[in-house]
């Protein structure tokens, strides 16, 4: 069986531009955990999930090692930056991942369940010819086990 025989079709998608609380609420109305980020030519840009939404609210962590040497302290910087920059996002493309690892519909389910393992990426973009046609999700591998054996 082929991933674009199960994948969702008809993908709701979001624009880098969406503030983050519409996202939460989309994520609570149509009960998904993620969603593809795409321009206004439907170009996908990355993927926002709810983790992204969830770090609103994480606590700031200040660097702990200040008094380490200037490598350590620069490490510990970057990183305090990146976390306040989440933190204070007010636009998807501040928290969405920009590195998405994407699919075609024309491989094996079993490929992908093992990809999906193997990477720990349970949300993956379906796209032919540079356009999106579609998501698959692990839940979506499992209605497709609990159906019939793969």
């Amino acid at each position: 069986m082929l991933i674009k025989d199960i994948m969702t079709k008809n993908v709701i998608t979001v624009s880098p531009e969406m503030d983050i609380h519409k996202l939460a609420e989309l994520f609570m109305k149509k009960n998904i955990s993620g969603a593809p980020v795409v321009d206004k030519r439907g170009k996908l840009l990355g993927v926002v999930k709810e983790e992204g939404v969830i770090f609103q609210d994480k606590k700031v962590h200040l660097p702990t090692f200040i008094n380490l040497s200037l490598g350590f302290l620069t490490l510990g910087t970057n990183r305090y930056n990146e976390e306040i920059k989440k933190i204070t996002a007010s636009k998807v493309s501040s928290i969405m991942e920009k590195d998405v690892v994407t699919i075609y519909p024309n491989i094996e389910i079993e490929d992908v369940a093992t990809l999906m393992i193997e990477k720990e990426i349970y949300y993956l973009p379906v796209v032919d010819k540079n356009k999106l046609v579609g998501v698959i999700t692990k839940k979506d591998i499992v209605r497709a086990i609990a159906k019939e054996k793969i």
